[in-house]
């Protein structure tokens, strides 16, 4: 049940037509995991935090640097060289102080994620990395948890839900990580803002998972174009051949 402060705190939220009291409970009893502090993760772990997700984990090896500040919005210039995930996590426990949100500073990777996912209902991936990108992807499918890809460069994004072996994985939309050294944020740019709408986005998107309320962004992506403020929506579907979520991986 809620309590009055809460039912205070989400009031906007719960006086919608589409939201209830019931989907406010079941985000309470949730648990959702944010990879990244970064420019996609910023945002997204902000709007989980003040929707009232019971508990928020956030993930993330690096210290905050001076260029971090024009789009990583959770973190201010004293914060420069403090770690990310504690960086982030002060702010959003100002923000919520009635959730449990905890800190994990460290990177995701093949060793690791089937551990970092387990006891997760969704995860929010703004990592920065396609190795991170396919293994969360294949650890959320084996365990069964939902996922929310991001993605942004220059003034470019994309978004892409993710229900295990109910539609498309980011394995079967994306079945191998480009040729060569892939551009980053900080050989090809990235505007601030843009971030902020993909990583809004993804919470969006996870808030819908968790809830149930709203159409996820499920065997489609988004592809956002900052520039032109235009949206594109292209449609995948699950791959009988892909090794994460296909007919010989359902089988194992």
């Amino acid at each position: 049940m809620l309590t009055p402060d809460e039912e205070e705190r989400y009031a906007r939220q719960l006086v919608l037509p589409e939201w209830s009291e019931e989907a406010q409970e079941r985000l309470k009893a949730s648990a959702a995991l944010v990879v990244g502090a970064g420019a996609l993760g910023s945002p997204a772990a902000q709007y989980l935090a003040a929707a009232g997700v019971g508990r928020l984990g956030v993930v993330d090896e690096d210290d905050v640097e001076l260029s971090n500040l024009s789009r990583q919005v959770l973190h201010y210039t004293p914060d420069v060289g403090v770690p990310k995930a504690s960086s982030a996590v002060a702010k959003l426990r100002f923000l919520n102080p009635d959730i449990v949100i905890e800190p994990y500073p460290a990177r995701v990777d093949r060793a690791n994620a089937e551990a970092m996912v387990t006891g997760q209902d969704v995860v929010v991936d703004g990592s920065d990395t396609f190795a991170t990108r396919y293994a969360l992807n294949d650890a959320c499918v084996a365990a069964g948890v939902a996922l929310v890809e991001g993605g942004v460069l220059g003034l470019h994004g994309i978004v892409m839900s993710i229900r295990p072996r109910e539609s498309a994985c980011y394995r079967c939309a994306f079945p191998r990580a480009p040729a060569g050294t892939a551009p980053t944020c900080a050989t090809a740019g990235v505007l601030g803002p843009v971030a902020g709408v993909v990583g809004s986005l993804q919470a969006l998107e996870a808030l819908k998972l968790l809830t149930g309320v709203g159409e996820p962004l499920l065997d489609r992506w988004l592809e956002v174009d900052g520039g032109g403020a235009r949206f594109e929506e292209v449609r995948t579907a699950r791959r009988p051949d892909c090794p994460a979520c296909g007919d010989a991986a359902e089988s194992e």
